[in-house]
């Protein structure tokens, strides 16, 4: 009978748990940056719909105007909270 050992090998929860926490945290400087510049390029897009629908009289140009206008906010919203809810 031929009995083979296994070693497990690990590392401590600890230890990978605080790892993963600087690799987030060095990360979300340029995560925020990214969802900003989202944000940019959706209100330029979003300005442009806006005023074509202006130019062709459409009668819900209020309620696009403020969709584009609140998706934009919600990301600088989001962005923002996010950063001071975890401190970073």
């Amino acid at each position: 009978m031929l009995v083979a050992q296994y070693q497990a090998y690990g590392q401590d929860g600890l230890a990978g748990i605080n790892e993963a926490n600087q690799k987030v945290r060095s990360y979300f400087a340029a995560g925020t940056q990214l969802m900003y510049a989202i944000g940019a390029i959706l209100g330029l897009i979003g300005a442009v719909k806006v005023y074509q629908k202006w130019n062709a009289g459409d009668q819900d140009t209020g309620k696009v105007a403020a969709a584009w206008f609140g998706s934009c906010v919600f990301l600088v919203v989001v962005a923002t909270v996010i950063q001071s809810f975890f401190g970073v």
